[in-house]
């Protein structure tokens, strides 16, 4: 788990670490900002197309080789980038690293998905949220600080250093959590993904500079190879990105919420210090530093909103997050304005507190509200939003702000107006997230249509139900222990039962399945119902298997059940059709 956590900070890390250097790169090499400002995009760019592709590299590969393979990626890209003779080789440099990012973030999820016990889930992807949200500002403070005392190639170096750390952490703690399957890399869908986000990033980066023709060429080429893609994904047996997951809402509003508070940390964490340079005469460091209080909230208050959310759900915690980031992000874009630099410290805090309280609980609500089954797809879909999500944050907020400031009105007057601009659109979107993260929070399934009784099915199931039903039922209390409950299944023979309450009104169902689902979730070593095998010895394992069966059986049962007057079970199944369709010589 510290393995995935480290992976993804330092990704997230290097998407902004190198940008405070972008003036001293410009002086090296003789070129200009259009130029320079692709070692942002094209980095972006790169782990938004690798990211899709993630589900295939995870199935594909066992978990340790793929988590080395690409912070080796890093390595070599940053040696590359460190000693590079001019900008074409810086670039393919940065590209290279960003092949390690696309893949390791998702591939930190699996992890951390995999080895969490499910009762802390919401704790621990609070951890994973907060070094994704605090990796791009720690990187814009580490990087001010290095640039007073050395140039840019010791941010290079800087960060040469810390992928040789990821990787030998990695070497020692990680270990292979997926099978190794023969997986097939759909080329044509690459392609698309590639030509969808380039043209749509494109095409929002320059629709608000003087070649507005080409911008909408562009946004027009990405989005007919989105709804390509689209369209292919649904056609092939084996999709790139098994887009399922998003038919299910609640998962659906986690990612565009998740989408939206990301936007908003990536546009303020790369406008502020433009802005405070540009504008008010700041270095690099004092920038940094105005954001450096926010930076620190949000390590503070990642793995609280954590466990916030493991202990109270996420119908509060997500839309007070977004309504926290949607106030205080127009308010310090109001402030930006100002000639105090403690006035944005202080109203840019609550607006990062927002996005701790969001970011970590949004992943761990969409993610858990999938089946099982969906769960790598939905990593998937969630690590490429994120990818997509610092592309769109950096390409509309510097197109925006950019427009205002090339306009000629007075270069301050209109970079201030430029700001204030950006802050209501985030606004705006922050708004539409707390709206999604009211609703899907309590989004239900939507109800089974009734089956008519004239139908074929309905007599079919009038007349093998009757025959298959047990009409003496054996029955649970929701006060029962999972423990108490498993003597029910051995004595009586059973593996499933009812949970009445006391006017005998049905609370509920349980079956084994659930008992050992849940030993599974709280007990890292469960892996699978062989691991008694191995841990019968144990006495801590022994400790963990017997607080999860002193637990309320109420409260890994399912709610929600759809009855008959009556009970059926998988051995009365097999028993009529062993007696229906297999003849006694058989």
């Amino acid at each position: 788990m510290f393995a995935a956590a480290l992976a993804a900070f330092i990704a997230t890390f290097n998407e902004t670490f190198l940008n405070v250097g972008f003036t001293n790169i410009m002086a090296d090499f003789n070129i200009g900002v259009s130029t320079v400002q692709w070692l942002a995009t094209a980095y972006m760019l790169g782990a938004a197309v690798m990211t899709p592709t993630a589900g295939f590299f995870i199935r594909r590969f066992n978990t340790k080789p793929l988590y080395l393979a690409m912070t080796s990626t890093w390595i070599v890209g940053g040696v590359i980038t460190s000693t590079a003779p001019n900008f074409a080789v810086l670039l393919v440099g940065r590209v290279l690293q960003s092949v390690g990012t696309g893949l390791l973030v998702p591939v930190g999820m699996m992890i951390a998905l995999t080895v969490v016990p499910r009762p802390k889930l919401g704790t621990f992807m609070g951890l994973m949220g907060a070094m994704t949200t605090l990796g791009p500002s720690v990187a814009i403070l580490a990087s001010g600080m290095i640039l007073e005392f050395s140039t840019w190639r010791a941010l290079c170096w800087a960060f040469t250093i810390l992928a040789v750390i990821v990787f030998l952490v990695g070497l020692a703690t990680v270990y292979n959590i997926s099978d190794d399957v023969k997986a097939t890399l759909d080329v044509p869908s690459v392609t698309l993904v590639a030509l969808a986000l380039l043209g749509m990033l494109y095409g929002i980066s320059t629709i608000f500079g003087p070649a507005k023709l080409a911008a909408v060429v562009s946004l027009i080429v990405g989005i007919v190879a989105l709804a390509l893609f689209v369209k292919r994904q649904n056609a092939i047996a084996d999709p790139l990105v098994n887009l399922t997951p998003l038919s299910v809402f609640p998962f659906t509003a986690g990612v565009i919420i998740n989408v939206v508070a990301l936007i908003i940390v990536f546009s303020m964490n790369i406008l502020i210090p433009m802005h405070l340079q540009s504008v008010q005469g700041t270095t690099g460091l004092q920038a940094s530093l105005v954001l450096f209080p926010a930076i620190l909230l949000a390590v503070i208050f990642g793995p609280v909103a954590g466990k916030i959310y493991d202990a109270k759900g996420a119908k509060l915690i997500l839309p007070l997050g977004m309504l926290l980031m949607a106030v205080f992000t127009l308010a310090a874009s109001w402030a930006m304005g100002q000639d105090t630099l403690w006035i944005i410290t202080v109203l840019y805090m609550p607006a990062i507190l927002g996005s701790a309280l969001a970011i970590g609980p949004v992943q761990s609500f969409s993610l858990s509200s999938l089946p099982r089954a969906m769960t790598p797809h939905g990593v998937t879909i969630f690590s490429t939003s994120f990818q997509i999500a610092g592309c769109v944050g950096t390409a509309l907020s510097t197109g925006i702000y950019g427009a205002f400031v090339a306009s000629g009105n007075g270069a301050d007057v209109a970079a201030n107006r430029g700001f204030l601009v950006v802050g209501g659109v985030l606004f705006v979107l922050a708004l539409i997230a707390v709206v999604l993260g009211w609703t899907g929070t309590r989004a239900t399934a939507p109800a089974q249509e009734p089956v008519s009784p004239a139908s074929p099915a309905s007599r079919v199931s009038d007349t093998l139900v009757a025959k298959l039903m047990q009409e003496d039922i054996y029955a649970l209390s929701p006060n029962d222990t999972i423990r108490q409950a498993l003597h029910v299944f051995v004595d009586k023979r059973i593996s499933g039962a009812p949970l009445l309450d006391a006017n005998r009104k049905l609370a509920g169902f349980v079956s084994d399945g659930d008992v050992l689902n849940v030993i599974g979730d709280s007990v890292p070593a469960f892996t699978t119902p062989y691991a008694l095998l191995a841990h019968n010895d144990s006495t801590e394992f022994g400790t963990d298997v017997a607080a999860v069966l002193d637990r309320p059986i109420a409260s890994i049962a399912t709610k929600s059940v759809i009855t008959v007057v009556g009970i059926i079970n998988r051995s009365d199944i097999n028993r009529y059709l062993v007696s229906t369709f297999i003849a006694p010589s058989e």
